[in-house]
């Protein structure tokens, strides 16, 4: 390469080892490691890191289990610019057909769409509220969901799409899978609704989205998920979370850089 990185942010665990691989020495750049889950395996957690970057102290935590003396900063959890300016319910509503009135239900489950998706889609839209389900990159999945919501005028179906920030404004329910989704949910104030199907540290991310509130988790059963969020509907939503602005994000990166030497 003619021009060589002053700084490398790695945000998937098989990056982290790759990258500190190719290093060599002396250090041609920085290295900063990026994890969202609660409880980073060992993968994530290599000697050569300069810096890991996490959004809990819980997570603070789980880096020094492998390296106690691991240098750690904890950040807000980095989000898509439209959802720090995301539109009104009215205004996503308008735009997504849905009713004014009318409850309404968000259902992902991440970007493979784990979990009978299309059942539960299919059963919430029969029970009364308008479900905007979105099938991620699962291709058949979202042929299931088009079939399913060519009967039912309630049910709307997506596959991979941008408009996760206006289906969430939207909505008044979050059902997905713990992960990322979560801090995009609490950044706009929506109550979730935590689908139990990832193992490992997906029930840890699970567990810890229970403890911060406004959240409740069902199996992936169809009939369970739509007894548990026709509740989760009754209850009140919580307040759009107060660190989700780019200025914190912004503060807690420029800070991290620092530590480094790369104000």
């Amino acid at each position: 390469m003619e021009q060589r990185p002053q700084l490398v942010v790695s945000v998937f665990a098989t990056a982290t080892s790759a990258v500190n691989r190719l290093r060599g020495s002396p250090r041609p750049f920085r290295h900063l490691v990026l994890c969202t889950d609660v409880t980073p395996h060992r993968l994530w957690v290599q000697e050569e890191t300069d810096l890991f970057l996490v959004t809990s102290e819980v997570a603070a935590c789980g880096v020094r289990r492998y390296r106690p003396g691991a240098p750690v900063a904890v950040l807000p959890a980095p989000l898509r610019a439209p959802f720090y300016h995301p539109p009104s319910r009215t205004e996503a509503r308008a735009e997504l057909g849905v009713p004014a009135e009318a409850r309404c239900v968000l259902l992902m489950s991440g970007a493979w769409g784990l979990g009978p998706v299309a059942r539960t889609a299919s059963a919430l839209a029969d029970a009364g509220p308008h479900v905007l389900a979105v099938a991620g990159s699962n291709a058949d999945l979202e042929r299931r969901l088009r079939r399913a919501a060519a009967s039912r005028p309630r049910l709307h179906a997506y596959g991979w799409t941008d408009r996760v920030p206006a289906l969430m404004a939207a909505a008044d329910l979050v059902v997905t899978s713990s992960g990322d989704t979560c801090s995009e949910a609490r950044a706009l104030g929506r109550r979730l609704l935590l689908l139990d199907v990832v193992q490992g540290h997906g029930r840890d991310n699970l567990q810890h989205e229970l403890e911060l509130g406004h959240a409740d988790v069902v199996s992936a059963r169809p009939d369970e998920v739509v007894r548990s969020a026709l509740s989760a509907l009754t209850r009140p939503a919580p307040a759009p979370s107060p660190s989700a602005t780019p200025e914190g994000w912004r503060r807690g990166f420029t800070a991290a850089l620092e530590q480094v030497g790369l104000a």
